[in-house]
């Protein structure tokens, strides 16, 4: 017997022995000791190696391989059903899914005057190991640095926790884009202008955002 769920869902179905699969780990743990809610319900429980690819997560198991629908493909949809305003446009090459490009459009001056288009990168390991996210777009900002990297607490090796869904990360990034936060800045001179005199950094921002910046997308 198996069954699965995946780690937004659980199955009410399964019995046990309940174990826990997790991307990149070769052995299984009891149900007890797994701080993660990929559940794989197994009779006999064989050990499982599991990696995410592309749209799937595939699990190897004696003479058995078990192909299961990716985090990101569920995730995706989920997003583009939702019709979130300040995440538009967004691109995925279908041939991978761990990969997507999107505009952030920001509310707030001086960022509204502009979009930008930012790249997310997920990990074969997702959700264990949180995306990487990167600026493709150059941006006036104290917590984005000129290779578009950016600082963002949520997806930090030490914060990130598998629960967090896609949206809470893009919300969490246009929260930090609309209000710089330059306690933690990536750009140290950005972020004394910003603290020292906000008023002219308004004005470099906006000049800024209005020569480099991709148009925003029209509803």
């Amino acid at each position: 017997m198996l069954c699965i769920a995946n780690h937004r869902q659980m199955f009410r179905s399964c019995f046990p022995p309940i174990f826990c699969a997790q991307p990149g780990s070769a052995a299984l743990s009891s149900a007890e000791a797994c701080e993660y809610d990929v559940w794989v319900c197994l009779s006999p429980p064989p050990p499982l190696a599991c990696w995410g690819y592309n749209y799937y997560l595939i699990c190897f198991g004696f003479s058995h391989i078990f192909v299961f629908i990716s985090f990101t493909s569920q995730e995706l949809e989920e997003i583009r059903k939702s019709g979130m305003k300040n995440f538009r446009n967004i691109q995925v090459d279908e041939a991978n899914i761990l990969t997507w490009q999107g505009l952030i459009v920001p509310d707030n001056p001086p960022y509204d005057k502009g979009a930008f288009r930012i790249e997310i990168i997920f990990p074969a390991e997702y959700p264990f190991k949180p995306p990487k996210i990167t600026f493709k777009t150059k941006i006036y900002h104290p917590n984005i640095d000129e290779k578009g990297q950016v600082c963002l607490p949520v997806i930090s090796a030490e914060n990130w926790k598998p629960a967090t869904k896609t949206d809470q990360v893009i919300q969490s990034l246009i929260a930090l884009v609309n209000d710089p936060q330059p306690e933690h800045p990536l750009r140290a001179d950005l972020a004394e202008e910003y603290s020292k005199d906000r008023k002219k950094f308004f004005k470099n921002a906006e000049e800024f955002t209005k020569k480099h910046g991709e148009k925003r997308p029209v509803d």
